[in-house]
């Protein structure tokens, strides 16, 4: 069997928030320039295709009510890590974004489900990765390590610390991300000189990505196994994964960067 017929891609049940309220109106990382107008138009089409592209390969979507005033809401990443049925909230580390948690929440209950809230700063899986059989967990710029804890204690699950080093990569889904149960993608300049070695022990086939790659966004992708959704303009990155026999989906959600988001950042897995 090819490494391309081999690559299985796995149902996913992904919880969204449509852009009705989307801007920027404040800065809180390097991307965020007030100045820099957003065509929400444009931001809303680029949204539903995202969502009609995770329609069409045979995913769940469900949403979140947006909430007027909380323009970084469609970012739904960011508001909790589901593992095994149990949500692990968030606590945001800018306050322009604390009441997006309650919103969240409010669904989470709603659909059944109890959800833990963090006594640490806390970014949802802007910063926790399930991995195999670990949660990669990134700090350094939102997340503390001591949530990072608190998620161990939770899920009973080995988590491992990441440092962050560059602004521009400021939560660990902007810098890698899960293509399977055994292999990730990520910049390895994004990290701390340790946390490379370390990352270069658990995933000695990673796939690696320039710095280029990463700042046009690939690395905030999403793949279900087999299909990676990823941003288009990161053309190396989609090259060295299709060599690798996985399919590159390209979907632009150029409109988010300026927020500092991409399609990660506005999918949340449901697992």
């Amino acid at each position: 069997m090819s490494v391309l017929t081999s690559r299985v891609p796995r149902p996913r049940r992904f919880l969204v928030c449509e852009p009705r309220h989307f801007d920027v109106h404040y800065a809180i990382n390097p991307w965020m320039r007030t100045d820099a107008p957003v065509d929400t138009a444009l931001a809303a089409r680029q949204w539903e295709a995202l969502m009609c592209a995770y329609r069409a390969h045979g995913h769940t979507v469900e949403t979140v009510p947006p909430v007027p005033g909380l323009p970084d809401m469609v970012f739904a990443a960011n508001s909790a890590l589901v593992l095994a049925g149990r949500v692990f909230g968030s606590l945001f580390h800018a306050p322009q974004r604390r009441p997006e948690s309650t919103a969240y929440e409010t669904w989470f209950k709603a659909a059944g489900f109890d959800v833990y809230r963090p006594e640490s700063v806390c970014e949802g899986e802007g910063d926790l990765v399930p991995a195999g059989p670990y949660v990669l967990a990134g700090t350094g710029f939102r997340t503390t390590r001591a949530a990072h804890q608190e998620v161990q204690e939770y899920f009973g699950v080995p988590t491992i610390s990441l440092q962050l080093v560059d602004p521009h990569f400021y939560h660990l889904d902007t810098a890698l991300f899960v293509l399977d149960e055994e292999n990730i993608a990520y910049y390895p300049e994004a990290f701390s000189p340790g946390c490379r070695e370390v990352l270069a022990r658990l995933f000695p086939r990673a796939v690696l990505a320039t710095r280029a790659d990463a700042m046009a966004f690939g690395l905030n992708s999403v793949s279900d196994g087999r299909h990676v959704f990823i941003a288009p303009r990161a053309t190396g990155l989609i090259g060295r994964l299709t060599a690798e026999g996985y399919v590159p989906v390209p979907v632009d959600l150029s409109e988010f960067h300026k927020a500092g988001g991409g399609i990660k950042c506005c999918t949340q897995e449901i697992r």
